[in-house]
């Protein structure tokens, strides 16, 4: 690699390049569907050469997945005993807020933007199922988890949506306990092993 490949001011440094990857490729798919997004773009935004794109990611698919996934590996965070999961997803909601971390937001906006595309809506739901669906799957256990998994996935995503992206007031203007327990009922219907 030459050093006229690291870009204006730059030194080398692994970890800073793939992060300045990640940063011009999160913004390319921001403004753009997937299939509008050239690796080239990126590298240049990003001020490096294009092999490394392919050297620290592989292809713009896995770059692709590593932009959805983010800092937090694409997972929730439910770890621990199932039986209040209920309120742990409503609280989760909560505790994010309207005005969410703008990297959740991001990549609900890329996901809705890449939408259209084939090879994106492919990649979103293999990431979805691997990284959320199958351990929360796993979590819940019992009769039709996968499915039962999906519809309290479909309240958590739309709802979020509506909260974060669309900012409808009454989820966000309401009084919290109202909120809440309507999103607890949401979640312990979804959940239940009842048909």
């Amino acid at each position: 690699m030459k050093c006229s490949d690291l870009g204006p001011g730059r030194t080398r440094n692994a970890a800073a390049t793939r992060q300045a990857i990640l940063i011009a490729a999160t913004r390319r798919f921001l403004q753009d569907s997937y299939e509008c997004v050239g690796l080239r773009d990126i590298a240049r935004d990003a001020g490096v050469d294009v092999a490394l794109v392919s050297r620290y990611f592989g292809s713009k698919e896995e770059l692709f997945q590593e932009v959805l996934r983010g800092d937090r590996e694409g997972k929730l965070p439910l770890d621990g005993d199932s039986t209040d999961l209920p309120a742990r997803l409503a609280d989760l909601m909560l505790d994010n807020g309207c005005e969410t971390d703008r990297n959740d937001v991001e990549r609900l906006l890329i996901i809705l933007r890449s939408a259209s595309s084939p090879k994106a809506a492919e990649i979103v739901r293999e990431s979805l199922r691997h990284d959320v669906l199958e351990p929360f799957a796993d979590l819940i256990g019992g009769r039709n988890a996968p499915v039962r998994a999906s519809f309290a996935m479909a309240i958590f995503m739309g709802t979020t949506i509506l909260r974060t992206v669309m900012q409808v007031g009454p989820l966000c203007d309401e009084d919290r306990g109202i909120v809440r327990r309507k999103l607890e009922q949401l979640f312990e219907a979804a959940l239940s092993e009842q048909p």
